[in-house]
């Protein structure tokens, strides 16, 4: 398979339920749940990138670095009711007034809604806290096989080539870094296998990605 961004890793007490909310909030389908609970996997609704869930060793402890954005389409306040419905809360990261809404899943992971007509709910963009945005696009767009397609004192986006999916998003402020992070980004190797052995790297500002790579 060619290179590029597979997906995003839930590190989850409860990989299942997980997975299950994620498949509603993003109007897709948990599509393999291995009965020992060792991962399930939810495919997006373009099925651009897919979440896998696996089991964590731990309860989640202090703000993620990486977290997805919904769009909230043609009524971003009936699509904040829906998710909290599933079992999103509201959550407050210190974002103060902000055009967008920050919510958690029933594992505390922080998301956005997005105040924009497009995708009604689908995932619009992932979102990773970088301290220098320029440097991550450095090595992000490359690794990914992605452009660069906005920048400002926000940070960067990075856009697929086929422009299908969800954006990439880096920029400010980024969480301080006390362990391993609790999502990861999902990178393929040219000629990668999408089985679930895979390599564990980080990039320059230390936040983990799993690499699958031809077996």
């Amino acid at each position: 398979m060619p290179a590029g961004l597979v997906g995003v890793v839930f590190e989850a007490l409860d990989p299942g339920a997980l997975a299950r909310f994620w498949a509603e909030a993003l109007n897709g389908t948990a599509v393999e749940e291995h009965p020992d609970g060792e991962r399930t996997e939810v495919r997006t609704g373009d099925a651009a990138v897919r979440l896998r869930f696996v089991p964590a060793t731990g309860p989640k402890a202090g703000k993620n670095r990486l977290h997805l954005d919904l769009a909230g389409g043609p009524d971003p306040a009936r699509e904040v009711e829906r998710v909290l419905a599933l079992g999103a809360s509201r959550a407050d990261i210190g974002q103060g007034a902000v055009p967008w809404t920050v919510l958690a899943d029933p594992e505390g992971n922080e998301f956005c809604v997005l105040p924009e007509d497009d995708s009604a709910g689908r995932l619009a963009a992932i979102c990773l806290d970088a301290a220098d945005p320029d440097a991550q696009g450095r090595f992000w767009a490359p690794a990914l096989g992605w452009r660069i397609v906005d920048r400002g004192d926000w940070g960067i986006s990075l856009r697929s080539p086929s422009v299908r999916g969800p954006r990439v998003v880096m920029g400010p402020p980024a969480a301080p870094k006390t362990g391993r992070n609790r999502l990861l980004l999902e990178v393929a190797a040219p000629g990668g296998d999408l089985a679930p052995e895979a390599d564990l790297l980080a990039d320059p500002e230390g936040n983990e990605f799993v690499l699958l790579t031809a077996r």
